[in-house]
Formats: structure tokens, C-alpha cells, sequence
């Protein structure tokens, strides 16, 4: 298992709520403008922007202030963590699997042939 990655906690958090996800989501159609990204969302500006702010921390997206308007982009790379933990659990489950699947089979393949004799 890789070494373990001390933003990852923080990115998944960041992940967790649909807010965040959502921001995310237009993100990655491109840089925004935070009052273009807060647009569609019921909330008071100083609430919208904590969202910004865990998105920041995690490093999933930065920002950057040009004259008055502060615009927001997606940090791809960021993710990477996220997708190697994702990849060695999903090996690990899928070894585990393959083990089940043979016992399940040499199970069946003992009940088809019957108890086997014991010397």
C-alpha cells in the first residue's frame, strides 16, 4: 500500500459535501468568477465562500484575484491521491474476490462429485 497521503482526510471531506461537489462539478467546465459559481445556490455569501475555502485547503481548486473579481479554478492534479487509495482498494477487493469465487467453485465442484473418501 502506498504511503499514506495526510490530504487525503481533508480532500475526501472536502468531497463529501454535495455543495462542494457541485462547485466541482462546474469547475470543471472551466474557470469562474465566485459570484458565477454561487449563482444557483441558496446561501448567504459568507457561507458559499467557507465551501471555497475547504475546496482551497484540500487544493482542489485555487483562486485568483484580478482587480475586484476573484476567479476560481480546478486543480486536477489534486485528485491524484484520491484515485491511487480508490485503485488499491478496489485490487484489494477484487483479489479478495477472485479468492471467494474459487473456493465457491471447488465447493461446487466437490458437491458434484460427491464426499470424498477419507483413509
Amino acid at each position: 500500500m502506498a504511503k499514506y497521503d495526510t490530504s487525503l482526510d481533508q480532500i475526501f471531506t472536502a468531497l463529501g459535501d454535495p455543495t462542494r461537489r457541485a462547485i466541482l462539478t462546474r469547475l470543471a467546465a472551466g474557470p469562474a468568477s465566485v459570484s458565477d459559481l454561487a449563482g444557483p445556490f441558496d446561501m448567504a455569501l459568507p457561507s458559499f465562500m467557507g465551501h471555497l475555502a475547504k475546496l482551497e485547503a484540500a487544493g482542489l481548486i485555487e483562486t485568483e484575484k484580478t482587480g475586484r473579481v476573484r476567479s476560481c479554478m480546478l486543480n486536477p492534479a489534486a485528485f491524484a491521491p484520491v484515485r491511487t487509495w480508490l485503485d488499491e482498494q478496489r485490487d484489494i477487493w477484487d483479489a479478495r474476490l477472485d479468492r471467494f469465487d474459487d473456493y465457491v467453485t471447488n465447493l461446487m465442484k466437490e458437491h458434484r462429485n460427491g464426499p470424498r473418501s477419507q483413509d
